[in-house]
């Protein structure tokens, strides 16, 4: 039973940090952390995301550009860039450890406080993967609060608001929380059993030692 929760336990949390760092990598890439909705021009909304803005046109359809210059970008999409893709890479990293640790993979069978070792790394790597994807998208959220609520600019200048992209971020960042902790719990619950055909070899030698100290005793008393 305890093997089953334990099994059980690594499924879960290797799911939600897979879902996780999907999420987190799309969140990267998607062009909608902000949202801009004209009021002169309904049939008009721009987006803007990490690495471009697009306007979308009912006439013409999305067009989108680049954004070049990294030093001309505000300082919270410098450092947004550079945690998600940290994020990124530790969010694989710390899968490609974790699966490697997991009691149903065959592979490493005889060292269970190796695999240990790794399943509570990549439960870690996890776990930082997805407080360094809150901290990018939670920024940009304050700075967009910030910025909308500013009483310095006129009530006339469009504001820009909460993109897709963020709750997109908040939930990857939640979801690899969580599946690193989970991850971590399974590694530090009761070690699984090994299988029978491990000890299947030293129960047979002590039965053999068994017989042999009764035909000792028996050729002593004779």
């Amino acid at each position: 039973m305890a093997l089953v929760f334990r099994t059980a336990l690594q499924s879960v949390g290797l799911s939600l940090s897979l879902l996780g760092w999907v999420l987190s990598c799309l969140t990267n890439y998607l062009p909608h952390w902000k949202n801009l909705n004209l009021d002169l021009n309904e049939m008009e909304n721009w987006t803007m995301g990490l690495w471009k803005t697009c306007v979308i046109q009912e006439e013409v359809g999305e067009q989108c550009k680049d954004l070049d210059s990294f030093l001309a970008l505000p300082a919270e999409l410098r450092v947004s860039r550079v945690l998600m893709f940290l994020s990124n890479g530790l969010g694989l990293l710390g899968l490609l450890l974790s699966g490697f640790g997991l009691d149903c993979l065959r592979i490493g069978e005889r060292q269970q406080d190796f695999k240990k070792r790794l399943l509570i790394l990549g439960g870690i790597l996890l776990w930082t993967s997805g407080v360094t994807a809150l901290v990018p998208v939670s920024w940009v959220a304050h700075m967009t609060v910030l910025e909308f609520w500013d009483e310095s600019i006129p009530e006339i200048v469009p504001r820009w608001e909460f993109g897709e992209a963020l709750f997109i971020g908040w939930f990857a960042g939640f979801a690899l929380v969580l599946g690193g902790s989970v991850l971590q719990c399974a590694a530090c619950s009761a070690p699984a059993p090994l299988p029978s055909a491990h000890y299947a070899v030293p129960e047979m030698q002590d039965h053999c030692q068994q017989l042999e100290l009764k035909h000792m005793s028996l050729e002593t008393s004779a």
